[in-house]
């Protein structure tokens, strides 16, 4: 991923709204999500949702896929991928080893300290 396009992706997740919007279709996995059903799940009124999607997709974030009258959205995890290993490239000086996240998330979605 080149500085430009980090640039852009990152400034659309800086957004509230659009980074709920991005981590409900990260969660949803390839099958992605109907617009209906990411509205419900974020109490989104359709315009809003709609500017978002547009935004996110306009950032190389998200997909949409026709499906009949309608059009799933999933998350581009290669974007998404491209854009972590943009960001951790040079993590540590090159020794990967010393990069290991700080925290994990547990099961329940909350973030706990890894033991070193």
């Amino acid at each position: 991923m080149e500085l430009k396009n980090a640039t852009t992706a990152l400034a659309a997740l800086g957004q509230p709204t659009r980074l709920s919007v991005f981590r409900l279709l990260v969660e949803a996995g390839p099958e992605g999500r109907m617009p209906g059903e990411i509205a419900e799940a974020l109490s989104l009124p359709g315009a809003t949702l709609s500017f978002h999607l547009k935004e996110l997709a306009a950032a190389g974030l998200i997909q949409g896929e026709p499906r009949g009258r309608y059009i799933c959205y999933r998350a581009d995890f290669d974007a998404m991928n491209g854009l972590i290993e943009f960001l951790t490239r040079n993590c540590c000086g090159g020794d990967q080893s010393r990069c290991l996240p700080a925290s994990r998330p547990s099961a329940a979605g909350t973030w706990k300290a890894n033991k070193v």
